[in-house]
């Protein structure tokens, strides 16, 4: 498996791919149509893809500068923030979200930040776990102004924090 930046002709592919690994799990249709326009925040953000055989089985977009939404509070210069991860749903449970995580926090790391964040929900219980297991501890939630809770994660990045 080959991680790396999505190039601009695999934009739409990287975003359907994650629009099918949030479907069922989202309660706004409009988010996943966002989730799958990976070409309006790939040039304020990272989006890796993670390729198999020439297949795009999974994706994550990562705020080091700049974040998804140009309207949203700048990044704290030590904090990175990752976005958006998705596995396609017939790719699920063999590493690759895990993978993508890793080299988000190397990148995250190479460009200086000491400290990684994310926000989930209740329903994505599988990415819970998988974010405790690297390491990720519970932080402060946002509440959206219509009262539905995204739940914090956060990871400090030390040099060996893989």
């Amino acid at each position: 498996m080959d991680i790396r930046e999505a190039t601009p002709d695999e934009h739409a592919e990287a975003g359907r791919v994650t629009a099918a690994a949030y479907h069922g799990l989202v309660r706004d249709a409009s988010y996943l149509e966002r989730i799958a326009a990976v070409a309006d925040r790939a040039p304020r953000t990272d989006v890796l893809v993670a390729v198999e055989q020439g297949e795009i089985v999974g994706s994550l977009t990562l705020e080091l500068s700049r974040r998804v939404n140009p309207n949203d509070d700048p990044l704290e210069a030590h904090r990175a923030h990752i976005r958006m991860l998705g596995v396609a749903p017939g790719h699920q449970g063999r590493g690759i979200g895990t993978a993508l995580m890793h080299e988000a926090e190397a990148r995250a790391r190479a460009a200086g930040k000491t400290e990684i964040t994310l926000h989930t929900t209740e329903p994505m219980a599988v990415a819970r776990a998988m974010y405790s297991g690297l390491g990720y501890e519970r932080s402060a939630d946002e509440v959206l102004p219509d009262g539905f809770v995204l739940l914090g994660y956060r990871k400090e990045l030390g040099a060996d924090s893989d």
